[in-house]
């Protein structure tokens, strides 16, 4: 992935896709065995639970290398899986979902918490592997400078139109009126910024602001999480359907997805890049027309610095007391008022339902030690 391109589906508008979804939405069967699994006959009675399809919302990078060494390490396997199929977006899966295309959707809560409240979609998020949302106002520290929400006013900010809603939920929950800030459409290329022509660019932590960084721009963060709008995001989500009938699946596919994400931590960053990079350069040569193939080679470096990027993101405090993919009350009440200011409105009860996750580590509480 380059700096210069970024995916117009991982904005939060989501109108047209909502549309369709609801269009497509029927009660039939999901797209694999909807059962909670059965008997392998084994002597431990382990359970087989076939096969999942899982849509992730961005190509195959560094965003799902918890995924690769769930594969890899034999934890689907163990878990009673024959195969779990990632799927390449980008994709917020909301469409797929209701329309039963797949099982499970690495989606955020602000696509999803967009889908609950417009179109009432019976979606659930049942744990979360960012703690903290990727976005940012992203400047050039010797010109835009915006280190605070205040810094805002009177700038020039590029903003692309897909994540317009986000945009005004940070002027919102800092009191800033619109008039006092200048929006400037652009797309997902930061050129704009470094040239000049806006003062901050709306950006994510783990993509632009490390591509700007790396061409040698000193630059300035202000990180939407820890500035008035923190909401989980690369969210587990699925219907409320699949949840009622396949809870056990679900808890033996987050139990493997735990154990791949622990990894993360616990292997180095070249190992980790160098599976990364395997998975990558097998989705380009399967499709030829896909997504990877159409980004080019990944570059290493930015691999890397966006493998520790996002490890910020899913890591915290209440992550390594509650384990990877808890989401707290405290948490999930700030995702719903952030969601709240950028017009989405939506109950806590109505976004999520974390009773699987939260099992899991009852019984398994070793798991919750995912840090070397």
């Amino acid at each position: 992935m380059t700096g210069s391109t970024r995916r117009s589906t991982r904005g939060i508008k989501v109108g047209a896709l909502l549309a369709v979804a609801a269009l497509t939405f029927t009660a039939c069967g999901s797209s694999s065995d909807s059962s909670s699994g059965s008997s392998d006959g084994s002597a431990s009675g382990a359970k087989s639970f076939g096969t999942v399809k899982m849509q992730y919302s961005w190509i195959k990078n560094e965003e799902f290398a918890g995924e690769y060494y769930a594969e890899k390490n034999g934890y689907y396997k163990d878990a009673g899986f024959t195969k779990v199929t990632g799927i390449s977006g980008p994709d917020t899966g909301v469409a797929k979902l209701l329309s039963n295309k797949v099982d499970i959707a690495l989606s955020d809560s602000a696509s999803v918490g967009a889908a609950v409240s417009e179109q009432d979609a019976p979606l659930k998020i049942i744990a979360a592997t960012f703690q903290k949302n990727p976005f940012t106002i992203l400047s050039l520290k010797n010109k835009g400078n915006i280190a605070t929400p205040k810094d805002l006013i009177g700038k020039k900010i590029g903003v692309q139109s897909s994540n317009a809603s986000v945009f005004a939920a940070i002027l919102k929950a800092n009191d800033i009126d619109p008039k006092q800030v200048t929006v400037v459409p652009v797309e997902f290329d930061p050129t704009p910024l470094m040239k000049g022509e806006v003062d901050g660019f709306m950006a994510y932590l783990t993509n632009e602001a490390i591509s700007v960084k790396m061409q040698g721009y000193d630059i300035t963060n202000l990180p939407y999480a820890d500035n008035g709008v923190p909401y989980v995001a690369e969210t587990y989500t699925v219907t409320d359907e699949y949840l009622a009938k396949n809870k056990d699946k679900l808890k033996a596919l987050l139990t493997a997805e735990i154990k791949g994400w622990s990894d993360v931590y616990k292997q180095s960053t070249d190992d980790t890049v160098a599976l990364i990079t395997k998975n990558y350069n097998a989705a380009a040569a399967a499709d030829p027309k896909g997504s990877e193939k159409s980004f080019g080679a990944l570059d290493p470096k930015k691999t890397a610095a966006g493998l520790e990027a996002e490890k910020k993101l899913i890591s915290t405090s209440d992550t390594e007391a509650n384990g990877l993919f808890t989401i707290t009350p405290a948490l999930k009440k700030q995702t719903v008022e952030s969601l709240a200011a950028a017009g989405w409105k939506v109950t806590e009860d109505q976004l999520f339902d974390t009773s699987i996750i939260d099992e899991i580590y009852k019984e398994n509480p070793d798991l919750k030690a995912y840090q070397p």
